[in-house]
């Protein structure tokens, strides 16, 4: 398939990546527009993951407020240096992440802050209703774990897909950013606030 101006100025439009990065993915992957926009996240995630064990100490606290004044966050997202910190991409990235905690209310920033005995009683929750449906134990097993996925993906930011962009998590957004600007960009923390909501407790 021939490469056209076209076509890398799409892939280059829906990734936000360089024209001669996206001239090569689309060469790599046969003109397909999807897999050369997956070959793009994931050459930039690999490049992120080198990354993640570096100490992310700049950064930002970001507020966001919805225009319907009812739902606030406050949020932390740290890079490796103020220079990161201060440019388009990084800004970009935390009112999008402050965005999806206001519309979807994750409970944790990522799994690993979840108590092993919270997604154990979880699992076990999923696995006795499937056994009580006549499943197989091993079958029953596999069913929790699926579950278990789908529960972390309702309650953790880094987990949940993106709300402009379904076939991506967020996890995935941070870590395309992170390849990006190349440093490591790490989600530190967030607080919500919700019209009406006490500690612990959302609103009716």
């Amino acid at each position: 398939m021939t490469i056209t101006a076209a076509h890398i100025k799409e892939l280059r439009d829906k990734t936000g990546a360089g024209m001669l990065d996206c001239k090569t993915a689309l060469e790599k992957n046969d003109g397909d527009l999807q897999k050369a926009a997956d070959f793009l996240r994931q050459k930039g995630i690999a490049s992120a993951d080198k990354k993640k064990d570096r100490m992310a100490s700049q950064g930002r606290i970001v507020s966001y407020i919805h225009h319907s004044h009812t739902v606030g966050v406050l949020l932390e997202v740290n890079s490796e240096t103020d220079f990161v910190a201060k440019t388009d991409d990084f800004t970009h990235l935390c009112k999008e992440l402050a965005m999806q905690i206001a519309a979807l209310a994750p409970t944790f920033v990522s799994r690993q802050e979840i108590p092993a005995e919270v997604i154990e009683r979880e699992k076990a929750g999923y696995k006795k209703i499937a056994m009580d449906e006549g499943k197989k134990e091993e079958m029953a097993d596999k069913i929790a774990t699926g579950k278990v996925e789908k529960y972390f993906e309702k309650i953790c930011l880094l987990d949940m897909p993106y709300v402009k962009d379904d076939k991506q998590k967020v996890g995935d957004l941070v870590r395309s950013t992170s390849g990006k600007l190349g440093e490591n960009i790490v989600v530190r923390r967030f607080v919500r606030f919700a019209l009406g909501e006490t500690a612990g407790q959302k609103a009716e």
